[in-house]
């Protein structure tokens, strides 16, 4: 029996591979919101300075794709420290991409969707390689805030999900 298999139908706008696309950066609050989804801290793209993470990019199934994510250098409990990495910019030391957020993925331009229709085609898009994936949480800003404090965590960053990718700071 033949049968032709559909290819999936896209998601986002048809447009040019964009570049470079600013990110999205945090905003200081006065107070937690509620209803928050936690993601890893904003980092710097310093992917050029580690040869693993081109290679697990490389794994990615896709003609072209922009991921916004941050490379940690986690420590053996498994929790993340920015001075390390910072530290071990020259190191050798095993570091990792989490990725967060996906911009842009063969020839369409995802910004615009919904944030959480944008974690679910990255979730299955870096499925299977060794980019981890940045789950989300809808609960109390306020104990989402206090656990994180209390395990150790840096800092909390929240997003608006059913919110667009805007670049610069923002209050979504």
């Amino acid at each position: 029996m033949a049968f032709q298999r559909k290819k999936p139908a896209p998601i986002g706008s048809k447009a040019p591979y964009p570049g470079f696309i600013e990110p999205a950066l945090a905003t200081d609050i006065e107070r937690v919101p509620t209803g928050i989804k936690i993601f890893t801290r904003r980092g710097h793209d310093w992917t050029h300075r580690f040869r693993k993470i081109p290679d697990d990019a490389w794994q990615i199934s896709a003609e072209g794709a922009i991921v916004d994510g941050e490379v940690v250098a986690p420590s053996e409990d498994g929790s993340t420290d920015f001075s390390v990495l910072q530290n071990e910019l020259k190191g050798r030391s095993k570091k990792v991409m989490i990725a967060f957020d996906l911009l842009y993925l063969n020839g369409h331009d995802l910004r615009k969707l919904p944030l959480g229709t944008r974690k679910a085609a990255l979730k299955k898009l870096i499925a299977g390689t060794d980019i981890q994936f940045s789950e989300s949480f809808e609960v109390d800003g306020r104990a989402m805030f206090e656990h994180a404090w209390q395990i150790g965590y840096e800092g909390v960053v929240s997003k608006v999900a059913d919110s667009p990718y805007r670049s610069g700071r923002g209050r979504d």
